[in-house]
């Protein structure tokens, strides 16, 4: 269309969408992507802690091994136990809950353990500790006491100082939660709790060990883990070349009448480990070896904490 004057003449809905477009154009822009600003600490979600996952709650006791004079027994000590203590006397218990408890030759027929947990209450057990026979060993050729006794009453309270001193020692050694072995196979010539009548039928103590008959020169290996405690350097009038290790939590062997020792005191021994020669040293009729466990002062029966005597090779 032309308008007068030769001009032509747009469309009135052109000219109106020029104008919107003009207007949008000049105040309307695409806008950037927005920024994400990072939340002040206070208000920075967390993610929930996972708790490592617990074992079983346990209300009480419960034991594995011979409750039985001249046993040993792990146990393990109601969840939440904070104070342990066995006849009266504290017993350590470890962080997963076990602990060793062990029964001289002469136990009762009772023994109370007693747990207090750590809200205050207490578990009480008591125990039922079978008893046994003992055997009678005749030694007639040898006498009670084998050196004059000015000597041996020189020489003894000594030794026994230096003894009860290794018993003492305290070590983190976790033998004691192993299975032991014996140290060496053999005939048993003697065994634990047994009664010694000596020459002119004088009564002796009791059989502290285990003899386990073997040629002098014989390797000697360690029952189970543990810290060296007492290596003599000199044959005791008694014991001879005396090794003692301790396995932890109060347990600990002896080796006795040893013609040689190959460890030192402060050594970590490992199970199956040699430490040792058998011999006749000290007060003894024929080369042997001299096996006795301890629990605090407790004697242990070897034969009920290593098992039956394996098949000599």
């Amino acid at each position: 269309m032309k308008r007068r004057g030769g001009r032509s003449k747009k469309p009135a809905f052109w000219t109106i969408g020029l104008a919107a477009m003009l207007v949008l154009g000049s105040c309307a822009t695409v806008p950037d992507r927005p920024q994400i600003q990072p939340l002040p600490p206070t208000a920075i979600e967390r993610t929930p802690t996972v708790q490592p996952r617990q074992g079983p709650v346990r209300d009480s006791f419960s034991y594995s091994g011979s409750m039985i004079q001249g046993g040993i027994v792990i146990g393990i000590a109601p969840s939440g136990t904070t104070l342990l203590s066995f006849n009266g006397a504290d017993v350590p218990v470890a962080a997963d809950g076990r602990f060793l408890i062990g029964f001289d030759r002469d136990a009762g027929p009772t023994a109370t353990l007693i747990a207090t947990r750590d809200d205050g209450r207490q578990v009480r057990d008591t125990l039922t500790i079978a008893p046994r026979g003992w055997d009678v060993s005749r030694l007639n050729s040898l006498p009670k006491i084998p050196l004059p006794q000015p000597e041996f009453d020189r020489l003894r309270p000594a030794e026994l100082a230096q003894i009860n001193a290794a018993r003492r020692i305290q070590s983190d050694s976790q033998g004691w939660r192993q299975t032991f072995l014996w140290p060496t196979t053999g005939r048993i010539s003697t065994l634990f709790g047994s009664q010694r009548i000596y020459k002119n039928g004088e009564a002796g103590s009791y059989h502290s060990g285990v003899d386990v008959a073997k040629p002098t020169g014989s390797v000697i290996l360690a029952p189970a883990d543990g810290v060296v405690i007492l290596a003599a350097d000199h044959p005791f009038t008694l014991e001879g070349n005396l090794l003692m290790i301790d396995h932890g939590a109060g347990l600990n062997t002896a080796f006795l009448h040893l013609s040689r020792i190959d460890v030192r005191v402060g050594q970590h021994v490992s199970r199956g480990q040699p430490v040792a020669l058998s011999g006749m040293t000290g007060r003894a009729t024929g080369p042997h070896l001299h096996w006795s466990l301890k629990w605090r002062d407790a004697k242990i029966d070897p034969l009920l904490v290593a098992g039956p005597m394996p098949r000599s090779e």
